[in-house]
């Protein structure tokens, strides 16, 4: 009877502290989801710097492969290569790329105004779009109030309120420039020196990663890890041949085609290679926007060197390099990058893949683990 008794007890205090233990975990787990909301950014900032670093070190370890030197100095020679070759760009085609700047956004604005007045002469109704900014929509009232017949000459001198309310606009318009142009240099800043301190030392930063794990878990968790950097390594530099791939192609073709414009479109494709299937839809549709500027057998041109281009990064360079990387259906990864776009913008839809990434390999670990057992469990 007192046995009895007793275990009824030691149940009622083991469903008690699963219950606590329970609650403790989702408490916590809530918590963690709250923290990574309210800091997205920053943490995609940091994984990005991660990602950077990687990427360092994964051409490091190609270096390493050609010329036996120690891994500071292989690091040293490819930051120095990417630099010159940056410095080259720039110093180079610093003005290039300016003046083919300022020609394209002259040209995809007012191909916008096209498409704009070609929808309205179909019927569509366009009021939601909106490609006029607001200084050309007061000079334009401007200009009909100064046209208005019997207009007093009076009433076109601001007064001295508009003077003031115009002034701290300019000034509020000047602080906003100038703290978005200092949040992206920042942003630049803080992910190169965490991408090169993490390749300058990444045994350091792996073992102080595995030392937060526990000691019985210490173990797997270094395969996952180990695993996880290696998969991020080879998806980093077969994603680094496409990018590079897709610019020559483009520039080429473009220039080919006679486009203006077309070095720095074939940048523009090159970096928005980096996101799968969204980066090409999107790099795509400025090519041929640009190009209808020229005419229509240019843009359909442009069109087709898209098609090509496309069918170049999904049928040759994907089954040849990016497969041997990383193998996710399309459809998974295209659903993952648009729910992340929608929740957390820009970072969430360019670090989609490098997320599902390591998603995929834990979940391949644990589904190995999982299977194991059973198959010991068949032979004998």
């Amino acid at each position: 009877m007192t046995d009895s008794a007793d275990n009824r007890l030691q149940a009622r205090n083991d469903l008690a502290w699963a219950i606590a233990v329970g609650g403790v975990g989702i408490v916590l787990f809530a918590a963690l989801l709250l923290f990574a909301w309210s800091f997205a950014e920053t943490l995609f900032l940091i994984f990005a710097g991660m990602l950077l670093g990687v990427a360092l070190n994964a051409m490091s370890n190609l270096l390493g492969r050609l010329v036996n030197l120690p891994h500071a100095l292989r690091l040293a020679v490819v930051c120095l290569a990417l630099a010159g070759l940056l410095s080259g760009i720039v110093v180079l085609g610093g003005n290039t790329i300016a003046k083919q700047a300022t020609v394209l956004s002259n040209t995809i604005k007012s191909q916008l105004g096209n498409v704009k007045s070609f929808l309205e002469e179909h019927g569509v109704d366009t009021s939601y779009l909106d490609f006029t900014s607001a200084g050309q929509t007061a000079t334009a009232e401007g200009a009909a109030a100064a046209a208005t017949p019997g207009a007093s000459p009076a009433h076109n001198l601001p007064s001295a309120g508009t003077l003031a309310s115009s002034g701290g606009a300019i000034v509020s318009q000047t602080l906003k420039v100038l703290l978005g142009t200092v949040s992206v240099v920042g942003n630049f800043f803080i992910v190169l020196f965490l991408g090169l301190a993490f390749a300058a030392q990444p045994s350091v930063y792996r073992t102080g990663l595995l030392f937060m794990a526990p000691a019985k878990h210490r173990a797997p968790a270094t395969i996952i890890v180990d695993r996880i950097g290696d998969t991020l390594e080879r998806w980093l530099i077969a994603q680094i041949i496409t990018m590079a791939a897709v610019f020559l192609v483009t520039w080429i073709g473009l220039a080919i085609i006679g486009i203006d414009s077309s070095f720095i479109l074939g940048i523009q494709a090159g970096l928005l290679a980096f996101i799968p299937t969204v980066g090409a839809i999107l790099a795509g549709l400025i090519v041929v926007l640009a190009s209808l500027a020229s005419g229509w057998i240019a843009g359909l041109s442009a069109f087709i060197l898209f098609l090509g281009v496309h069918a170049m990064e999904s049928y040759v360079l994907t089954p040849i390099i990016q497969r041997q990387a990383l193998d996710i259906p399309p459809a998974t990864l295209f659903a993952f990058q648009i729910l992340l776009g929608v929740v957390f913008g820009i970072w969430g839809l360019a670090l989609a893949l490098p997320l599902m990434a390591i998603a995929k390999v834990m979940i391949d670990h644990f589904k190995a683990e999982g299977v194991a057992p059973e198959a010991a469990a068949a032979t004998t």
